[in-house]
């Protein structure tokens, strides 16, 4: 490592749990995020931050005035803009040594697949359930853990799935593809702008330790957070041995 890479990173290096060889396997790595809107701003900020290697960030919309409340990796002259070159030029700033590769699309078919493959953890930041099922079985298929969140209102949530662990669920053991689960959005019922801070920052936190092997996971656990009692519930999710994706 660099004088100044010593420097910037001082404080993740002080931490037994990472040091320097922590530290360059971070510098080593790279993550796709999938999403660039209310989760994946704060989990790319800290990414970067962290000093992952190269930020994949994947996100086929356009930035919004709507999105300016909780989408911090967007602002007012970025309106119009695509979010991946939106939230590119932002991590850029944070940290130029980062190597972020914007791709303003919606992943998804063999395109997902092959991003997938070619990353050491993937964070799933998007809002409907098609997508969270298709990144799903890509990484099931490519045994690439899997970091996945949501916020809605003032709940969030957060889990772990790692296909490299026999004995952990993916995340359709959690939500069977095909139930008849609601799916609600943000544009309809609205959500409390700090709750996707907090939300994403836990997956940057837990895409992190992936990384660098300290700690625990939530692989086998979902973290719920009641925003409005500012509360948190882990909850343990067994594994489907019926699984249609991992089973």
């Amino acid at each position: 490592m660099t004088d100044d890479q010593l420097l910037r990173y001082s404080r993740h290096i002080l931490l037994p749990e990472i040091g320097i060889d922590g530290q360059e396997r971070l510098s080593n790595a790279c993550a796709l995020i999938i999403g660039a809107g209310g989760l994946g701003s704060p989990a790319a900020y800290y990414l970067a931050s962290a000093g992952i290697g190269t930020v994949v960030l994947a996100d086929g919309d356009t930035v919004d005035l709507t999105n300016l409340q909780r989408q911090i990796l967007h602002r007012t002259d970025s309106i119009g803009q695509a979010k991946a070159l939106s939230g590119q030029r932002t991590l850029r700033e944070i940290n130029p040594e980062c190597h972020v590769v914007a791709l303003t699309e919606r992943l998804e078919g063999k395109r997902l697949e092959q991003e997938v493959a070619h990353v050491d953890v993937v964070l799933d930041c998007t809002d409907n359930f098609a997508t969270r099922h298709a990144v799903n079985r890509a990484c099931v298929a490519a045994r690439k853990p899997l970091v996945s969140g949501a916020a809605i209102r003032f709940d969030g949530q957060v889990a772990v799935f790692d296909p490299r662990q026999s004995n952990t669920p993916c995340y359709n053991c959690l939500f069977p593809e095909g139930d008849d689960v609601e799916e609600v959005r943000c544009a309809v019922m609205g959500v409390f702008a700090p709750l996707t801070g907090i939300i994403g920052t836990v997956q940057a936190a837990q895409a992190l330790k992936l990384v660098i092997g300290c700690g625990d996971s939530l692989a086998g656990r979902l973290l719920l957070l009641d925003g409005l009692a500012m509360e948190w519930r882990s909850i343990r999710v067994p594994r489907d041995p019926g699984c249609a994706v991992c089973g």
